[in-house]
């Protein structure tokens, strides 16, 4: 293994296969956007899923086929995306000194504080979604936080053309927060609301059908946090998250509710819609509802934005370089 970077040929991948560990739950978020764009980018990847070899063989074993895994494939990147502890810090100190380390952080706007700052130290270089974040691992003495955003597998999700347009209006994740409450309320003002996800009466959907269905929506409504108060849904921090460039990358027509940054990824009323609150959105539902030449649009507008900016493929390519491999 060398810690120096050169030309990236063999990354070991680290990160859980299943959705929380739970094979019945299929795929998780991780395996189908990163491993999968990854493969598409890189000519070997080995993976080494963490999250089932702890749950058969406990923690330490698995730290332990980690260190002889790494040892035995010799990658040229080791490529992490920590779930929670499941990597001990000395796990990952040993591997860093050995070969180039990196770790994906998710959720910096609420987990710096309690997890990031902690692990951050040990790898290589980390990656952040949540620009608040560079200033606060600088102040931790790590000079190594790369900015980054999500984003969008296109070889996964994509536009379906002969896809008919057969919901006026879906929304797919759980009903978390004040979700019930926002269906509740389009529902009660006469707005067809389908909503789909794990607690829902729709019931979850698997990712494939995900796509299917924001090309099947006239408007797909999108709900970046789940705690956000129904009448002032600005009031607060939001976060952009993967469902912000996934819709899009879909060719399905955004409405969103306004997060911080989501101006410098999309041209606001010409590639995505947002909503700062419930009378506007139930505003902007009618609106586009009946308005479907704007709407199609405001959608083909977003996808080609998506495609030519915000790809897995090409957040990888920049965070690669900036890692001083070459593709």
């Amino acid at each position: 293994m060398s810690s120096h970077p050169g030309s990236l040929r063999k990354i070991l991948y680290v990160a859980m296969r299943y959705d929380y560990g739970r094979k019945e739950q299929g795929t998780s978020f991780e395996f189908n956007n990163f491993y999968r764009t990854l493969g598409r980018l890189v000519p070997q990847v080995v993976e080494f899923d963490s999250m089932t070899l702890m749950q058969e063989h406990g923690r330490e074993a698995m730290n332990r086929m980690l260190v002889d895994a790494a040892e035995r494939e010799q990658p040229d990147l080791i490529f992490f995306c920590l779930f929670t502890d499941e990597i001990l810090p000395e796990t990952i100190a040993k591997l860093t000194g050995q070969c180039t380390t990196y770790n994906w952080f998710c959720d910096d706007h609420w987990r710096f504080s309690n997890f990031s700052k902690f692990y951050a130290p040990h790898f290589s270089f980390v990656s952040t979604t949540d620009p608040d974040a560079v200033p606060r691992y600088k102040k931790i003495g790590y000079d190594h936080a790369l900015i980054t955003q999500w984003a969008c597998n296109h070889y996964d999700y994509r536009l379906m053309p002969d896809v008919k347009k057969e919901y006026d209006v879906t929304f797919i994740g759980q009903p978390h927060g004040n979700r019930k409450r926002v269906v509740a309320y389009l529902r009660s003002h006469g707005i067809n609301i389908q909503p789909f996800g794990r607690g829902w009466e729709n019931g979850r959907v698997s990712q494939e059908e995900m796509i299917r269905i924001f090309n099947a929506s006239k408007i797909n409504l999108n709900l970046s946090n789940s705690s956000w108060n129904i009448h002032t849904i600005f009031r607060g921090q939001q976060q952009i998250k993967g469902r912000n460039f996934e819709i899009p990358g879909s060719g399905g027509f955004i409405l969103t509710n306004h997060v911080q940054g989501i101006e410098q990824s999309y041209d606001i009323g010409k590639e995505i819609v947002c909503f700062r609150n419930r009378r506007d959105l139930l505003h902007l539902i009618g609106y586009y509802l009946s308005h479907e030449t704007e709407r199609e649009q405001i959608a083909r507008a977003g996808y080609e934005r998506t495609l030519r900016e915000h790809t897995y493929e090409r957040r990888f390519r920049e965070l690669f370089t900036h890692m001083g491999f070459s593709l």
